[in-house]
Formats: C-alpha cells, sequence, structure tokens
C-alpha cells in the first residue's frame, strides 16, 4: 500500500474501533489497549487533501458570489503552498435541499462524499478568512482518530429565551462555537453523528440558533465533547491567528435611498399608547415612507385600518392585507418591504447599507433565519419580530403564487417562510438581525456586530437599547 493508503486504513480502522465501543472507559478516544496499534495514526501529519473545507454559503445571488470568492481565494492560497488542494464545499451547492445550513441535515451527504479521505471538516462563514498553513498547525495539536469538537468559545451571559433556557442555573458552564470564526469537527465525531441521526428523533422541530444547536447536539447530555476552545480562531486579526473574519455589514456601495425602503409596523390599540411612542422616539425619524397598521384609525398616529380584526398571536392575516397593498398605489412605489413589529428596535440606516448589496429585482426575503422541522424536509422562515425585508419581487411571486394564510391569527413568519419554499424562493439569513433583546445574546457576539435590529421591550429600557446599540451619530448625512 502507498504511505496515504495506509493513513486511511488506519484511520478506518479507528473509526471502526470507535464505533463498536471498544473501550470501558471514555467511548470518545481510542481503547487503551489499541494505543500502541495506534501510535502511527496520532502522529499522522495532516495535510491539506485530508481537510474538507465547507463554508456555510447561502443561495441568495450576492452570497452565493462571496461564497465563490472564498473559494477561489482558499485554493490559490493553496496552489501556493506546493500541496495537493482542499475540498471546498460550498453549503448551498452540496444538495437541493435547502435546509442544509442547519448542518445536520448535511452531515449525512457531507459523510458519504468526503468520509473516506478526510480527517477534519472545517466549517467557514462567507467572510471567515482563512490561513492555510496556521490551520494545519492548529488541527496537527489534535489526534485526528479522536472525537473533536473545536472552535472559538462563546457563552451565555443569562439564561436565554432563543436557548430555551438551557443550563439555567450557569448558562456559562455551556461553550458554543463562533462560526464567524470557524469551527472543526473530526471525522470520528461526524461520523457518529451520522449514525446517531440515522436513529434518533430531534428533541426540538425548531432551528433558532444554529451555533448553539449543534454545540448542544454533540455534547448529548454529557455524553459527547464539549467544545474545545482554540485560540487561534479569531474573528479579530491579532498575532498567530488562523482565521479571522471581515465583517458583519458589507459596504457595497452607497446605501439604498431613504424613499426605497417603505416600512410596515404592526400595532394594535392597546398598544397605541405604550409603543408607538418608543417607535416615535427612536427610529422614524430615519423613515421616508412609513405607515402603521392598526386594527383601529388613530389619526393621532396615524394608523391605517386594513380591516382585519386583531389577533393574539399570529397576525397572518395582517402581514398579507400589507403585502397587498405594498403592490398597490395606495403607497409609494419602493424596491423594498419592512415588515416590523411595534417592539422592534431598528436601525434604518444600516439595513439600508446592507440592502445595497442586494438586487431588488430578485425575490429576496432577508432577515434572521430559522427554521421548522428542518430534519424532516420542513422550511426555513425570517422571524418576523427581528424585521421581515421583501424585495417587490419576492412580494410579487408570493401573491401571484395563491400561497395564503391558513387563518388570521397563524404565524405570518412562519406561514411566509412555507410560502417561499414552495416557489423556490430561498430565505437569507443576516445575523444583524435579531429575534430577542440584546441580553439573550452574548455580548462578546454582539458587540462586533453593528446590529441591524432587537426586538421585545420585556424588562427593559427600549429607549437605552436603542441608544446604546442601534443609533448612529450623523446617520442622516452619513447613511
Amino acid at each position: 500500500m502507498t504511505h496515504p493508503d495506509v493513513d486511511i486504513g488506519l484511520k478506518l480502522v479507528v473509526v471502526l474501533l470507535l464505533w463498536l465501543g471498544l473501550t470501558a472507559g471514555d467511548k470518545h478516544t481510542a481503547p487503551p489497549h489499541a494505543a500502541k496499534d495506534l501510535q502511527h495514526a496520532a502522529h499522522h501529519s495532516v495535510g491539506l487533501e485530508e481537510v474538507v473545507i465547507v463554508i456555510q454559503s447561502q443561495r441568495n445571488s450576492y452570497h452565493a458570489r462571496r461564497g465563490h470568492q472564498r473559494k477561489a481565494e482558499i485554493l490559490q492560497q493553496a496552489a501556493k503552498l506546493g500541496q495537493k488542494v482542499p475540498d471546498i464545499v460550498l453549503l448551498h451547492e452540496l444538495s437541493g435541499y435547502h435546509g442544509d445550513w442547519s448542518i445536520l441535515p448535511a452531515l449525512p451527504r457531507l459523510s458519504a462524499k468526503y468520509g473516506h479521505s478526510a480527517w477534519w471538516f472545517f466549517f467557514i462563514e462567507e467572510e471567515t478568512t482563512v490561513t492555510l498553513p496556521a490551520v494545519l498547525q492548529v488541527l496537527n495539536r489534535y489526534p485526528g482518530e479522536e472525537e473533536w469538537f473545536l472552535g472559538k468559545c462563546l457563552h451565555d451571559n443569562e439564561a436565554s429565551i432563543i436557548h430555551h433556557y438551557a443550563f439555567a442555573e450557569d448558562p456559562g458552564s455551556f461553550s458554543y462555537p463562533d462560526t464567524a470564526a470557524g469551527w472543526v469537527l473530526s471525522a470520528p465525531l461526524l461520523q457518529r453523528l451520522v449514525v446517531r441521526l440515522q436513529h434518533e428523533n430531534l428533541k426540538s422541530d425548531f432551528t433558532i440558533d444554529l451555533k448553539h444547536e449543534i454545540a448542544f447536539f454533540i455534547w448529548e447530555e454529557g455524553k459527547g465533547p464539549r467544545l474545545t476552545e482554540v485560540p487561534e480562531f479569531c474573528t479579530e486579526p491579532r498575532d498567530n491567528c488562523a482565521t479571522t473574519f471581515t465583517t458583519y455589514l458589507p459596504k457595497c456601495g452607497v446605501p439604498v435611498p431613504r424613499d426605497d425602503v417603505f416600512v410596515a409596523v404592526k400595532t394594535c390599540q392597546k398598544f397605541h399608547s405604550e409603543r408607538v411612542p418608543v417607535v416615535k422616539a427612536t427610529w422614524e425619524k430615519d423613515a421616508e415612507l412609513i405607515e402603521y397598521y392598526s386594527d383601529n384609525t388613530d389619526p393621532s398616529i396615524p394608523t391605517v385600518s386594513l380591516g382585519v380584526p386583531n389577533t393574539e398571536r399570529g397576525h397572518c392575516g395582517k402581514t398579507f392585507a400589507i403585502l397587498r397593498r405594498f403592490l398597490t398605489q395606495a403607497v409609494p412605489k419602493a424596491n423594498w418591504l419592512l415588515i416590523v413589529d411595534d417592539d422592534t428596535l431598528i436601525s434604518l440606516p444600516r439595513l439600508r447599507q446592507l440592502l445595497r448589496c442586494y438586487d431588488p429585482n430578485e425575490a429576496v426575503s432577508l432577515g434572521e433565519r430559522y427554521g421548522y422541522g428542518l430534519a424532516q424536509k420542513g422550511y426555513s422562515y425570517t422571524t418576523g419580530g427581528g424585521g421581515m425585508v421583501l424585495s417587490r419581487a419576492a412580494v410579487s411571486r408570493l401573491l401571484s403564487s395563491g400561497c395564503s394564510c391558513y387563518s388570521d391569527d397563524a404565524p405570518d413568519d412562519m406561514v411566509l417562510g412555507r410560502c417561499f419554499t414552495s416557489i423556490g424562493v430561498p430565505i437569507t439569513h443576516s445575523p444583524l438581525f435579531h429575534q430577542a433583546r440584546p441580553d439573550d445574546y452574548p455580548e462578546m457576539l454582539i458587540s462586533k456586530q453593528q446590529a441591524v435590529s432587537f426586538h421585545k421591550h420585556w424588562n427593559v429600557d427600549p429607549m437605552a437599547i436603542y441608544r446604546h446599540w442601534l443609533e448612529d451619530p450623523h446617520s442622516r448625512d452619513e447613511l
């Protein structure tokens, strides 16, 4: 056998031993009695051809282009090193399934295609820059025949609703990866996860925060490995970084004009005096085109009644009425529609900068992406509280499809997601939109972003949140 064949053979033997559980101790490491036989594998020097780099790309044309650019940059870097090139996978091209972004459905496909030769699976985002020699140096610190979950650690500051209040007694005790810095699965760990996915049902139908849910699934209530901190996986440049992150808020040119974004605020009579004044005191000044939609006409705001009764939940009937109105001459024509709740806090200048990256002639549904039933061919959706941004083309395609609410109080964001999935419009994710309050996210993470939105006034001062996290000095002139 050639040397690569020996390496692959040894790795397969190790993986098989791990699957068979031939150890009375930690089942995630090689059996003690096999240590001598595995000595060569433990000192195997990983080459680029044994690393699969998975770029967590998206189907929208802007993101697909950024993914291809990142792939080309990595391949050019590999060529200069004079080594065999790594396999680079654009996640949105792995299969025809739109839910591969949630990672777990993609693992069996990655295993089937690359599991015979890969030692490591390295996941990065479109804006993650990679220094390949430094990455190899990191990977060669860890025995590739064992189960490893590597990354830059994030911790919750307090029990968080987006993490289902997991580890409520000690939120900081559980680590999950900052995916912007890159994260890694060893081949044996990925293979075991694939076996679990074949025999287990996920505990939740919802995908809310991918980073946390991947780590929680891997941890397996203490039976699996925890995330190992890798100092060289960075989001900000410093010495000895193997990865860094370029930007959360890309600059694709001059922000779109103020009158190209129509803002629809969903409210109801009981919140006219409680929530609407917050909107008017904070971000309304940056809206050129805005209407407040309510169950009651109030000229002091003013509000528009769409003839849809208020519902305690869902609001699907109201949202579809907003969509229909957006395409009529009742409102000024704009390329973009932003639908928010009356307790959404948003930076319109940052949103207009972000929208310059997208083609309004393309069907675009943009915001914070959630998923429902993705392990069973479900659908993705833009969660409503953080703001739902739709291009005019997306609204037109949706309404012409005939897809509609099954009831006025159906969850509008989920119905929109189901409809867009059925007509082939991708749900595009931006981490700058937030369904919850700043306290529900790691400060280490959101302090590096230029957030576009937060949601909820519960137990917080919304004015203070807006001033601290969203308000830009001289925003009218600079953006």
